[in-house]
């Protein structure tokens, strides 16, 4: 045996299949639609998950069980010395917290390493990738979770919803805001900065809520990431649920255009986050990265 596995979650928009181009391998997050629990990427497909979300079927979200969690580490266990496992931030899913405590028994203490470094989808998969770069400088599962967990902040994200409906059901928001949102056609603006999914802006439109994205994000770059930005070590990155592609190549080229030094990371916001955003939303960020 020898090397490092690196271990994430579909929250961070990479599918199981597609692990293995990456070099990494991929958790399916569960969503139970009707009563029924499928697996991201395994028996049900974005197009099949949007066109029953726009019917009406009743959709929740749940973290991985225990035992799938252990049963991927036992497997790559026969094969790898350590496991890195980079599951979604620990403040908006407790799959993290359950990791840690899963990976302070006996079996698994000092094989395998939970890093909690506050990240969802393009900034979690960014971190995906640094941990698979570091593992292959050399960098042991602990350095690596110390690396990433020192840098957990340098990362920003907003994200435009399209409709209030899934924040509404999802108990984010009240049905009598949800209905007078939907009246005046805003568009909620959230962002996530570390742990918390917040309230950021409203705005009429997804092209208005596009442009305090773009805003915030110049002022974010412009002030406490400056020294990032400095040094040549930030991307920014792209997100979307179901979306026209003119329309998502249009917002690709508006934040190329915006960030022209840097390069634009993409990756779909997937099943379990589009529970709560719905059709039509949009994310943007920027990510620290390792060269």
């Amino acid at each position: 045996m020898a090397g490092i596995a690196i271990m994430t979650d579909s929250n961070c928009g990479i599918m199981p299949d597609e692990g293995s181009k990456y070099g990494i391998y991929v958790l399916p997050m569960p969503i139970i639609i009707d009563g029924r629990t499928y697996f991201e990427g395994v028996d049900i497909t974005p197009e099949e998950f949007h066109r029953r979300q726009i019917s009406g079927a009743s959709i929740t979200t749940s973290q991985p069980s225990p035992g799938d969690v252990t049963a991927m580490w036992d497997r790559l266990l026969q094969s790898f010395d350590e496991v890195v496992f980079i599951p979604m931030s620990s403040g908006l899913s407790n799959t993290c917290q359950t990791a840690l405590l899963l990976a302070d028994d006996e079996d698994y203490r000092g094989r395998v390493f939970v890093i909690d470094n506050h990240r969802i989808s393009v900034t979690q998969a960014m971190s995906v990738l640094d941990a698979r770069l570091l593992a292959e400088q050399g960098n042991s599962g602990a350095k690596i979770k110390e690396i990433l967990e020192r840098e957990a902040l340098d990362a920003s994200i907003y994200i435009a919803v399209d409709t209030l409906e899934y924040l509404k059901k999802g108990g984010r928001i009240t049905a009598a805001a949800a209905a007078i949102g939907t009246v005046l056609k805003l568009k909620p603006v959230l962002t996530i900065q570390g742990d918390k999914l917040d309230s950021f802006a409203k705005a009429r439109g997804m092209k208005s809520a596009f442009k305090i994205m773009l805003e915030a994000l110049h002022n974010d770059i412009n002030s406490r990431l400056s020294h990032l930005r400095d040094q040549g070590l930030l991307k920014v990155g792209i997100a979307n649920t179901a979306m026209d592609p003119d329309k998502l190549e249009a917002f690709k080229n508006e934040l190329a255009r915006n960030f022209p030094d840097m390069e634009v990371v993409y990756f779909p916001l997937t099943m379990s986050i589009g529970t709560h955003v719905g059709p039509g939303g949009l994310g943007i960020g920027t990510i620290r990265y390792h060269k």
